[in-house]
């Protein structure tokens, strides 16, 4: 069966399609069609089924938005989870004009939800102690109510919440609808589906195993801010043919994309707002082998198969378990072997155990690659590079030439091929990797200390200094400046005699420093990378707050300008122009 034959509305049913929902799950086909009768419902699902699909789909398609009060309330045992059940209404609210959903939860301050509430909302998710309190004030009303939902009543009940779920449900207008999921079925629980339902409808699911076994899957624990550097971190140190990475939106896409490629991966987007034609070539390079990355929403990578894609990585994690399964079934296909990596923050980290329930394998951690593992992994790839050159080319030009040299004298031919070797290394990376940094595990990535990234002066924090930071900084450039006749406070402006260009150079200026979080490896990879011009054409770097003077050799700087005319670098379109 179809969602096509449940009897959804227009809108919410194209929702569903957009999403990439096939077929409904078997507590959708079960309880969808009950809750769009009207009929109590007590359902007994495990996490991961697509249980809020279940409720959250017929009660959209009750939905009047009209009436700008709240018609649905969901109540949820965490507020991780009222956050990702109200993400998922907004995502099958996508047609609906006009609606709105408001998660509500402690830890949060009171005011925006005040003002939200006062603004009104179709749909309220929350937590039970914070939706007592707004209705204790008068600020959640619930006049309007057609639908009251519980999530994952056993977990709330081994919450010691069930006393005020209890209360909620006797401050509830009696003209509405109940629906209780819950994975168990405890005495506790049944006695508030007898005292709270009105003749409920009872379903029970039991669950698939949904298993891929030729999938190894890893997350590692990182914070919000660090999620680029740790991204490319591990797509420097790992072994994949091909990789796709799913972010949550299209715009999201598309700046991950243009992030990687500035950073010299062979990255392309994928989303819903490219036209088909240019969606069919991304494929087919993908395909081909001239493109080794597609950055894409879940919805863009329906129906894609391709052989050569051996690695998955969740940039953002899913709205629920089932997309987690849908997006890593796009590696180890016909029994091919894959590998999928979550990162995940430390307040998502309750949807491993949904996941490794539904998936019924583990989720083994790992930890980000320090630099000195990179730095490995860059020379045994050379070496690799090396030795197909040996066995496969004809060297007797070179030979002779490193005969020459050794027959100087001064060097010998190791030191020759160790110079060759660090040319090669400089040419590529832009700059040198520094050894011996410290893994960066979940405590580092918390407490935001500023950490060594992939090349001096880069820290692996994203976004502004904080402000002790920025204090630390102006006193030892003040340090470092001759004293000045009435100084008062340095100016950000580059001095004359700092920003003398060398010979056959142009200064050039561009709108974005450090406050965006911008390092000298972005600028490099960001014009070598848009021009296909070498890394040496850039020279002398200097950041300052709100932007960047850079050095470029003169016969280059018109290219330079052409291409980066309308490039992004830190979410902030720049351009670059000569001073």
């Amino acid at each position: 069966m179809e969602f096509e034959s449940l009897g959804l509305t227009p809108e919410v049913l194209k929702a569903v399609i957009e999403l990439g929902y096939e077929t409904p799950t078997p507590i959708q086909l079960k309880s969808i069609p009950v809750l769009l009768e009207g009929h109590d419902l007590l359902a007994q699902a495990q996490t991961g089924t697509g249980k809020t699909a279940a409720f959250a789909l017929p009660a959209l398609s009750k939905l009047d938005v009209k009436i700008m009060k709240p018609q649905i309330l969901v109540v949820t045992p965490t507020r991780e989870l009222a956050i990702q059940v109200a993400e998922a209404f907004q995502s099958y609210a996508k047609f609906i004009k006009g609606f709105h959903v408001l998660p509500v939860y402690g830890g949060q301050e009171f005011s925006p939800q005040l003002r939200a509430l006062k603004r009104g909302s179709h749909v309220i998710v929350g937590t039970p102690g914070r939706v007592m309190d707004h209705m204790r004030r008068g600020s959640l009303v619930l006049d309007e109510i057609k639908m009251v939902v519980l999530d994952e009543a056993d977990e709330m009940l081994k919450m010691g919440f069930i006393e005020s779920v209890e209360w909620i449900l006797e401050q509830t207008p009696t003209e509405h609808q109940t629906a209780l999921f819950s994975a168990t079925m405890p005495p506790s629980i049944k006695k508030i589906a007898s005292a709270y339902l009105n003749k409920p409808q009872e379903i029970k699911i039991q669950a698939t195993e949904t298993s891929h076994k030729t999938i190894t899957q890893y997350f590692v624990e990182v914070s919000r801010d660090h999620k680029l550097e740790a991204l490319t971190r591990f797509l420097e140190v790992e072994e994949f043919e091909a990789a796709i990475i799913f972010t949550r939106t299209k715009i999201a896409s598309s700046e991950l994309a243009e992030k990687l490629e500035a950073r010299g991966h062979s990255a392309a987007a994928i989303n819903g707002d490219m036209p088909q034609n240019l969606r069919e070539q991304v494929i087919k390079r993908l395909k081909a082998g001239t493109l080794d990355i597609i950055v894409a929403t879940e919805v863009a990578a329906r129906g894609l198969d391709v052989d050569r894609i051996t690695y998955v990585i969740n940039y953002d994690i899913p709205h629920d378990v089932e997309s987690y399964v849908h997006r890593i079934g796009r590696t180890g296909r016909a029994g091919r072997e894959g590998k999928s990596l979550l990162l995940v923050t430390p307040r998502e980290r309750r949807i491993l155990r949904d996941i490794e329930f539904a998936t019924k394998q583990k989720v083994l951690p790992l930890k980000v690659p320090t630099l000195t593992q990179i730095k490995e992994t860059r020379l045994r790839r050379q070496a690799d590079e090396l030795l197909q050159v040996l066995m496969n080319e004809d060297l007797d030009a070179q030979r002779m030439f490193v005969q020459q040299l050794v027959g100087e004298g001064e060097w010998t031919a190791v030191d020759i091929a160790a110079a060759a070797l660090a040319l090669i290394q400089r040419n590529e990376a832009g700059e040198d990797v520094g050894a011996g940094a410290e893994d960066l595990n979940p405590k580092f990535f918390e407490e935001r200390r500023p950490a060594p990234g992939f090349g001096r002066d880069r820290e692996i924090r994203q976004g502004p200094p904080r402000f002790e930071e920025r204090r630390a900084e102006d006193r030892r450039s003040n340090d470092r400046r001759p004293p000045m006749l009435g100084d008062r406070q340095q100016d950000d402006r580059p001095s004359r005699r700092e920003r003398a260009p060398e010979a056959g150079m142009v200064t050039c200026r561009m709108e974005v420093g450090r406050n965006q979080g911008l390092q000298p490896s972005d600028v490099v990879g960001a014009i070598a990378n848009m021009t296909g011009l070498s890394r040496k054409i850039v020279g002398q770097i200097k950041l300052y707050d709100e932007y960047s003077m850079v050095d470029i050799v003169q016969e280059h700087v018109p290219a330079v300008v052409e291409k980066l005319f309308r490039c992004k670098l830190k979410q902030r379109q720049t351009k670059i122009t000569p001073v």
